[in-house]
């Protein structure tokens, strides 16, 4: 028995990636399959050396395959081979994924020095308690010497009326008197209001 003879190309030959590429194009998902048998592979080692995280390299990949499966139609073959087309977007989406990771890693970190900010200027504060502190002394300052000694000893020493008049060895009627007189003197210098 004699084997058959075949001029021009074998039909035992798998297609090429080129003439699959085509194909898909057309959308055929058998010639799909056989691109995606063929390049995953690869795809996967391009974008695993970019990425290094097997996780996000499997999904980046299942993405570039999906690219090729949707732009099949815009390869041309006449800029480069289909495997080169096809390893240059997927070296192109792992370097999107690092720039997107590493700009959601800067806006994290933001949004976390964000939250450690005071919601208050504490500077801002500082001084204000500052120019206070100054102003009640300087109040202080403008009262009697009975009036400063009587306030003093209630509100920075923390005593009651009876312990200030007994300090002072004062009526507690008079020590209530001092005591409202200098608190009216201080109101009034300060320009609290009522």
């Amino acid at each position: 028995m004699r084997e058959a003879v075949h001029i021009g190309t074998n039909p035992s030959a798998k297609p090429g990636l080129e003439e699959l590429m085509g194909r898909v194009a057309l959308g055929d998902e058998q010639a799909f399959a056989s691109v995606y048998d063929t390049v995953v592979g690869t795809v996967l080692g391009v974008v695993r050396a970019v990425l290094r995280d097997q996780a996000q390299s499997e999904e980046v990949a299942q993405e570039v395959l999906v690219e090729v499966w949707r732009t099949a139609p815009r390869y041309r073959s006449d800029r480069g081979t289909a495997i080169n087309w096809v390893l240059t977007m997927a070296h192109r989406r792992a370097v999107d994924r690092v720039r997107s990771v590493e700009a959601a890693a800067v806006r994290e970190h933001k949004a976390a020095l964000l939250d450690r900010t005071p919601e208050y200027d504490e500077v801002v504060e500082q001084v204000e308690a500052r120019l206070e502190r100054e102003q009640v002394r300087r109040c202080m300052r403008s009262l009697t010497e009975l009036q400063r000694q009587a306030v003093t000893l209630a509100y920075y020493r923390g005593l009651t009326y009876p312990q200030v008049a007994e300090a002072l060895t004062v009526p507690l009627g008079t020590i209530k008197t001092r005591l409202r007189d200098g608190l009216i003197r201080l109101r009034d210098c300060l320009g609290v209001t009522v």
